[in-house]
């Protein structure tokens, strides 16, 4: 089989898109590749289809509980059996999946960066046939990217366990500082990136000026009545203004890194349910989000950088059609 009778078999589409068969093809040549690609740009199947192609499994190290349940069900559902470990799980549960995966016909193994350092894990992972190594927001590898998580720095270790397998990074942003950052850490064989824009043509970008921040926004809101994320600097801004949203009637919660992690989850998945229409966002929030009707992104606030800004207002339009990601100004 070819990669294209894979799409076609598992995903039911008849062709790439943007430049995910260039980059599953240098994968399959055994290329070590920083792939960045849009928000909804399908990255996934950038690793998913050259590890179903060979022998063995694919190692995909992902940053979220949440991404990594979602990464689950699809593969399940098509028929593809996977497996994550995470913290939540015991060590007998950790001990099984791990079995699976070298004797159990398993195709991808999802796991955090911090349980690779696991030793167990990293004991294990020497009985499996790994095909791949994919590093999903590969972006938190480096000092410079917006979302810099410390134990990314230590993938690279596992090239000493799996030496002859490639390393795919994954990221929707990432400027020259980071792109060669992530390279650099994870020892790439040699410089490989492979990039698209970073603009969605079916997300339109607008910046206005108003001297009432939040008149506009209830404007917005009544207009455009789709699922919403209102992105904020602070913590104590999501509070007011969605304090603000349920005086004016409009179903709304905050979500910030100061929540506990049951409240964050409980917060995400009445979003993702449509139970609760807005959230009001630090940048804690969206990382792996995948809902696909929501059709505005509002900032309140300028974000930390265009990278954040671009991550950020992706996670509108996933489903293809007409989107807005709205920036308030009043200077």
């Amino acid at each position: 089989m070819n990669p294209i009778d894979i799409l076609i078999k598992y995903w039911g589409h008849t062709h790439f898109r943007l430049a995910q068969e260039e980059v599953i093809n240098e994968i399959i040549a055994k290329k070590d590749t920083l792939a960045l690609l849009p928000t909804a740009g399908g990255k996934s199947i950038c690793y998913q289809i050259p590890a179903l192609l060979e022998e063995g499994l694919c190692l995909v190290i992902s940053p979220l509980i949440a991404l990594m349940h979602d990464q689950i069900r699809h593969l399940e559902s098509k028929g593809i059996k996977s497996v994550y470990i995470n913290s939540e799980m015991h060590y007998s549960e950790i001990e099984t999946a791990l079995t699976n995966c070298i004797y159990g016909g398993i195709k991808f193994l999802y796991l955090s960066p911090e349980k690779l350092q696991n030793q167990l894990v990293q004991s294990r992972i020497q009985e499996m046939n790994i095909n791949l190594i994919a590093v999903d927001e590969a972006h938190c590898i480096s000092e410079w990217g917006h979302n810099f998580r410390p134990f990314y720095r230590y993938i690279s270790e596992i090239r000493n366990i799996i030496p002859k397998a490639p390393i795919l990074a994954l990221t929707a942003t990432a400027n020259s500082n980071v792109i060669k950052d992530i390279q650099n850490n994870l020892l790439f064989k040699k410089e490989n990136v492979i990039r698209t824009s970073f603009v969605r043509e079916n997300i339109s970008y607008r910046v206005e000026n108003v001297k009432d921040k939040k008149s506009k926004l209830l404007i917005l809101l009544n207009k455009i009545r789709s699922s919403v994320i209102i992105y904020t600097n602070t913590r104590r801004k999501t509070q007011e203004i969605t304090e603000f949203l349920r005086k004016n009637n409009l179903s709304a919660n905050y979500y910030h890194a100061g929540l506990t992690t049951d409240e964050k989850s409980k917060r995400q998945l009445s979003w993702i349910k449509n139970q609760t229409r807005i959230i009001v966002a630090t940048n804690a929030f969206g990382m792996g989000i995948n809902k696909e009707d929501v059709k505005l992104i509002i900032h309140m606030d300028l974000p930390s950088s265009i990278e954040s800004y671009f991550q950020e207002s992706g996670r509108a339009g996933r489903n293809g059609e007409k989107a807005y990601a709205y920036l308030i100004a009043n200077n």
